[in-house]
């Protein structure tokens, strides 16, 4: 795969508003309770400014469903959302002709071409024809489809199929970028241009990248939000969040056959099978017998964050 050519990036990069006030998106106090007295979302609040927001969270934290309401195509059940001060489910349509979503599951017509999909959403989105022709031109070539453009969708593989997913998300310019876990599918080059097109894409706009994969956060996010069970359970700039976590990571080096009895002594966030034993990093105050203290990365700070959320929730202290 080639890489992104720079001047496709600028021609892109350059459509994004520069004039204006800062746009913001509020979650005050959202709830989503479905039937039976199920909790997706629990009272959660967050302040969006532009930048790029790692949603992260296991499966089943309600992610999604917050990305269904942000989107408009779910309402919630409780509290509100604020697009630049208006109500968006008193007036979806305010949010709607700039927002750009790829939801987790995204399907598409399979005997349309990449082009005759792209053409079709972009009258769906309002664009007129000499501009969706010139949006689509770009983004396919951003995406790497291009040579495939004419092609069936229902050839395409899982990978170029997202690819495509991602390019109908960016046909309206949008100033709010909702992606539901978009590396799914892709190999680990496109894993990469995508990461890079999310940071590039960051200037003026809100781009919330919902995903349960740690390095992708790590990679593009800004800002990140962690949540589990419906609830936030913390929100903080990536360099906060490891500052929580310094001078509580260590790496001990023990034999395979202990691995099992350290997995229950210790809150381990990685192994690592070498020569001279597996190399375990281990979370904690008190490092064990032997070990070295190492830097923390990101998975070590989710996995802390998640563990002492659990350990309140356990307690009976407000989560």
């Amino acid at each position: 795969m080639q890489e992104l050519p720079g001047a496709t990036s600028v021609l892109f990069i350059r459509t994004v508003r520069s004039a204006g006030a800062q746009v913001q998106l509020s979650i005050e106090d959202v709830t989503k309770q479905y039937c039976r007295g199920v909790k997706a979302l629990r009272s959660f609040t967050l302040e969006l400014k532009p930048g790029v927001l790692g949603l992260l969270g296991p499966n089943g934290a309600g992610k999604t469903t917050l990305m269904s309401i942000l989107a408009t195509i779910t309402r919630a059940t409780g509290g509100r959302v604020l697009w630049n001060g208006a109500d968006i489910a008193r007036n979806p349509d305010a949010l709607r002709s700039v927002l750009g979503y790829l939801p987790q599951d995204f399907g598409v017509y399979p005997n349309l071409s990449a082009v005759e999909f792209l053409e079709y959403l972009a009258a769906v989105k309002g664009l007129d024809a000499a501009t969706a022709r010139r949006r689509i031109d770009e983004l396919l070539e951003l995406v790497n489809l291009t040579e495939a453009r004419k092609r069936p969708l229902g050839g395409f593989s899982g990978g170029m199929r997202q690819r495509v997913g991602i390019a109908q998300a960016l046909l309206n310019d949008p100033e709010l970028l909702i992606v539901d876990e978009p590396t799914a599918g892709l190999d680990p080059e496109e894993r990469v241009r995508f990461r890079n097109l999310l940071s590039d894409l960051s200037g003026e706009r809100i781009v919330i990248l919902s995903t349960h994969i740690v390095s992708d956060v790590e990679a593009t996010a800004t800002d990140i939000a962690l949540i589990a069970k419906g609830a936030l359970v913390a929100h903080a700039a990536p360099e906060a969040l490891l500052a929580q976590v310094e001078g509580k990571v260590w790496e001990w080096v023990i034999a395979s056959s202990d691995l099992a009895s350290a997995k229950q002594r210790y809150l381990i966030s990685s192994t690592t099978r070498r020569s001279d034993g597996v190399h375990v990093r281990v979370l904690g105050d008190v490092p064990p017998d032997g070990a070295m203290s190492v830097a923390p990365n990101l998975e070590d700070a989710y996995l802390s964050c998640l563990s002492q959320h659990r350990a309140g929730a356990m307690a009976g202290q407000p989560v």
